[in-house]
C-alpha cells in the first residue's frame, strides 16, 4: 500500500460489487472482485429502469456509451383486465439492458482483479484491516472489505451479528425477457415502446422494451422484459423450490429450473389472470425465472474497515425505487 492507498476486497461481483469496484479503482485503490459464481454473471440480467442517479455515476465512470443504449418508452400506460387502455401518462422513460450495463462496468475491472469461484464464507477484523475465508479455505486480507454479496450476504453477518436475517413479505416476481420479435399481435401492437401495467388483487404485472443483449435499440433487436408479482404463501414457496431441484430455503430460480409442467401452468394461469396481451408475453417466455421478495434493512452500514453496499446492505421491494419499478 502506497500513502492513503488501500487493498480492497469486494465481495460479489454483480451491479453493486461492480459500481463500487470501479469507483475504487478509478481513484487508484488496489481492488479485488470475489465472485461466488464460477461461471460469471453475463446474461444473467433483465431490464431496468435508468433513473438520474445511475446516469450520474455513469457518467463520472466514462460509460456514456451505455447509458445512452437505453430504449425509451414514449407513455405509460395501465390495463384493465379486458386488455383495454384505461390510464395514460405521456410521461417518456428510459429503459436499460442489465447484461450490457453488467459487461460495461465489468470492463473496467482488470480480469486478474475479478476472481470467479471465490465465494466468501467468513469475514472476521484482524490488524486494522479484515480478513476474509474463501470456500476452498483461501484466506485474504485487505484493508477494507466491501460487502455486496446481496441477498444473503455472509459480510452483512459480520456487520450486524444477530440482526442479518431477510423477512420473506409474501409475494414473488415472475420474471421473462424475449425477442421483442417473439411477442404476437396484438400484443405487439400494445406493448411495445410503452411501459405497460395491469393491477389486480395481490398481484402485479407491468413490462417494458430493453435493448438487446449487446445493447443494440433497432427496432426487431430489442427484448422485451416483463414482471409479474404474484402472491405466494412461505410453504408454497419452499415447495416449489423442491420441486426444481433447490433446498426448501432457496429464493430464486435461474432461467431454465422450472420445469415444463410447472412453466406450463405458469402459462394458463396467466391466460385466466391476466389481459391477452400480457398473457401472450407470459407464453413466448420459455424459461421464466422468479425471484421472492424480501425485507431488510441493516442496523449499521459498517464496522471498522467492513462496509455494506446494495442488498447486503438494505432489501428495497422493486416498487419503491424511486417511485418506479426497476430491479435486476
Amino acid at each position: 500500500m502506497t500513502g492513503s492507498l488501500l487493498r480492497v476486497g469486494v465481495a460479489g461481483g454483480s451491479l453493486a460489487g461492480l459500481f463500487s469496484a470501479a469507483l475504487l479503482h478509478r481513484a487508484g485503490h488496489d481492488v479485488t472482485v470475489l465472485e461466488r459464481s464460477r461461471a460469471g454473471l453475463a446474461r444473467r440480467g433483465a431490464g431496468l429502469v435508468g433513473q438520474q442517479d445511475l446516469f450520474d455515476v455513469m457518467a463520472r465512470l466514462g460509460l456514456n456509451a451505455v447509458t445512452r443504449s437505453g430504449v425509451e418508452a414514449r407513455e405509460r400506460i395501465t390495463l384493465d383486465r379486458r386488455g383495454d387502455i384505461v390510464y395514460r401518462d405521456p410521461t417518456p422513460q428510459t429503459q436499460l439492458s442489465w447484461d450490457y450495463l453488467y459487461e460495461g462496468l465489468r470492463a473496467l475491472i482488470p480480469s486478474g482483479q475479478y476472481r470467479l469461484g471465490s465465494a466468501v464464507t467468513a469475514v472476521r477484523a484482524e490488524g486494522g484491516g479484515a480478513v476474509v475465508q474463501i470456500e476452498d479455505g483461501e484466506e485474504l486480507a485487505f484493508d477494507l472489505v466491501v460487502g455486496a454479496d446481496g441477498l444473503n450476504s455472509v459480510v452483512r453477518t459480520h456487520v450486524a451479528p444477530g440482526r442479518s436475517a431477510n423477512r420473506y413479505v409474501g409475494y414473488v416476481t415472475w420474471r421473462g425477457l424475449i425477442p421483442e420479435g417473439a411477442l404476437p399481435e396484438p400484443a405487439a401492437g400494445v406493448l411495445l415502446d410503452r411501459f405497460a401495467f395491469y393491477t389486480a388483487p395481490r398481484a402485479h404485472m407491468l413490462g417494458y422494451l430493453v435493448p438487446g443483449g449487446d445493447g443494440q435499440t433497432t427496432r426487431g433487436l430489442r427484448r422485451y422484459n416483463w414482471v409479474w408479482y404474484r402472491s405466494m404463501p412461505l410453504p408454497d414457496l419452499a415447495s416449489l423450490m423442491v420441486e426444481c431441484g433447490h433446498g426448501p430455503t432457496d429464493s430464486s430460480l435461474a432461467p431454465g429450473d422450472l420445469p415444463a409442467d410447472l412453466r406450463e401452468s405458469l402459462v394458463r394461469n396467466a391466460a385466466t389472470e391476466l389481459p391477452r396481451e400480457f398473457a401472450q408475453a407470459i407464453a413466448a417466455e420459455s424459461r421464466p425465472f422468479l425471484q421472492a421478495i424480501y425485507d431488510y434493512v441493516a442496523p449499521q452500514m459498517s464496522t471498522e474497515s467492513v462496509a455494506l453496499v446494495g442488498d447486503a446492505a438494505a432489501v428495497v421491494r422493486p416498487h419503491r425505487h424511486g417511485g418506479r419499478q426497476s430491479r435486476r
